[in-house]
């Protein structure tokens, strides 16, 4: 089924502060709860239409508030319903209280959660929220790991106990659900870190009407709505001069293909010219693949110069290496005013070179995965990962430019002086975890520069098109998956005109 998701992402704290913003507008506590029951109980229906069986573990906030209401509700559709409390109900305050006296006036049989309690039925998490900030401790740590030893049906209220709704960090331990009901805003950390992993089937309730002034979301989803002129149609007077010159440079010795990958990528997303420049090895086999790519040598780093006269834009990194050659190479480029798109080794070598960061500008795009990032900054790759969102502002202030932050829930960010917001993709699959796709992502935004994108544009839509392509060749299943397999379907969304 299609499930269609707002286009801003919130953090926790400013989800606290538009559902207090909502019921100060008028729209009590109580009945924002009754309606996020309604929205679980909706979806459960849904996705388990021949179940009539539900165990409920509720904790002690407003996540057990709606746990309390949504076993009411199945009660009374002739449900056999348990709840299992993980807070006593002498500690529930509010609204979550009040559900709690709901169910008790139910009949439903409550009682304490104790290890080794068995589940049944499809299983619903109420237990924590938005408000965890530190490792899940008992009783909630061994409640998650029955859950999820379990093998049944799971739901989450808003998001899986455990997962912090910022980083989408695991911590400790949370719930693998089959299904996450979310409301009032969607949260990042259900879309990066170890989210996905977490969340299943996801699905978005408003509950109420977004109060009319909010900050600014932290981040925006990428989608193909309002793209598709970002490219204007081409005229008929069209020549290959208007659509730029990408010179892709790279290729040290065994790693021609990662050349190839981006520069025939970059033909195939539009560039008018694509050059490779790489070692001499490499020539025939890359002339053989793909000849309208005009290849040539450059085993005397000191020749790059005159084909970077002819170029528009630069691709630098796809199999590059590190040797005194590619040091070479990156001392030109560095040197270059062109728009350039950085990667992979290029990454690397600037990491070892400028330990305090350098301004490459706001033409240029980097494309770090979580163990580039974590050199370009000075860390560890776990740090990265812990705050992603963090992770990528460091970036952009730190080498002042559009940056593409790779991995599950790519972010991407900086680029642009009018202060673009950051984007977050949630395309894409695991089959494109394989080599060549990060040679592809380059090859693609080196083509979108040569269009005269401005940088960010040209992160934000690339990244977008690379994971949708990933998609469309996955149709046929994930373990396979090519890089070369994305470049005819970024061909076919490029051109497309109208979404519908």
């Amino acid at each position: 089924m299609t499930i269609t998701l707002p286009t801003h992402i919130y953090n926790a704290a400013q989800t606290r502060a538009i559902d207090a913003a909502i019921i100060a507008g008028g729209v009590e506590g109580g009945e924002l709860m009754q309606r996020a029951a309604g929205a679980l109980w909706e979806q459960l229906l849904r996705r388990w239409p021949d179940e009539d069986v539900l165990t409920v573990l509720c904790g002690g906030g407003n996540n057990g508030g709606d746990g309390y209401l949504v076993a009411c509700l199945a009660r009374m559709a002739g449900w056999d319903v348990r709840v299992l409390a993980l807070c006593a109900p002498e500690k529930l305050h509010g609204d979550a209280q009040r559900a709690y006296r709901l169910a008790m006036a139910e009949g439903i049989e409550i009682t304490a959660w104790q290890e080794g309690e068995s589940l049944r039925g499809v299983v619903l998490d109420a237990m924590l929220g938005t408000g965890l900030d530190a490792e899940v401790r008992e009783p909630y740590a061994g409640a998650i790991r029955a859950i999820n030893a379990s093998g049944l049906p799971t739901v989450s209220v808003d998001l899986p106990s455990g997962l912090h709704a910022d980083s989408g960090v695991v911590l400790g331990e949370a719930v693998t659900a089959d299904m996450t009901v979310t409301f009032i805003t969607l949260k990042i950390g259900l879309f990066t870190g170890q989210g996905p992993d977490h969340v299943g089937e996801l699905h978005f309730a408003r509950l109420a009407d977004m109060p009319a002034e909010m900050t600014l979301p932290v981040a925006h989803r990428l989608g193909l709505e309002g793209w598709s002129e970002t490219l204007a149609p081409r005229p008929r007077s069209s020549h290959k001069g208007m659509f730029g010159h990408a010179l892709v440079i790279g290729g040290g010795p065994g790693m021609g293909g990662a050349v190839l990958l981006a520069a025939e990528t970059a033909l195939r997303s539009g560039a008018g010219k694509v050059s490779a420049a790489t070692r001499s090895v490499h020539i025939a086999p890359l002339l053989t693949r793909c000849p309208e790519v005009m290849v040539h040598s450059v085993d005397d780093p000191q020749g790059l110069e005159e084909l970077m006269a002819g170029a528009s834009v630069l691709v630098v990194g796809p199999g590059l290496g590190r040797s005194s050659w590619a040091q070479e190479i990156m001392d030109l480029v560095l040197r270059s005013d062109l728009p350039k798109v950085l990667d992979a080794d290029a990454l690397n070598i600037i990491a070892e070179r400028f330990v305090d960061g350098r301004d490459l500008g706001e033409n240029c795009i980097i494309t770090p995965h979580p163990a580039e990032a974590a050199r370009l900054l000075g860390c560890s790759t776990s740090d990265i990962q812990q705050d992603r969102l963090q992770a990528l502002e460091k970036l952009t202030r730190r080498y002042g430019c559009a940056v593409v932050l790779k991995g599950v829930g790519s972010l991407v960010g900086g680029g642009e002086p009018g202060g673009e917001p950051v984007g977050l993709c949630t395309a894409g699959n695991p089959g494109m975890a394989t080599a060549g796709m990060g040679d592809v992502l380059s090859g693609l935004c080196g083509a979108l520069l040569a269009q005269k994108l401005p940088s960010g544009t040209a992160a934000r839509y690339a990244t977008l098109l690379h994971a949708l392509a990933g998609d469309q060749a996955a149709e046929q299943g994930q373990r396979g998956l090519l890089a070369t397999d994305l470049m005819m379907a970024i061909r076919r969304l490029l051109n497309i005109r109208e979404i519908t």
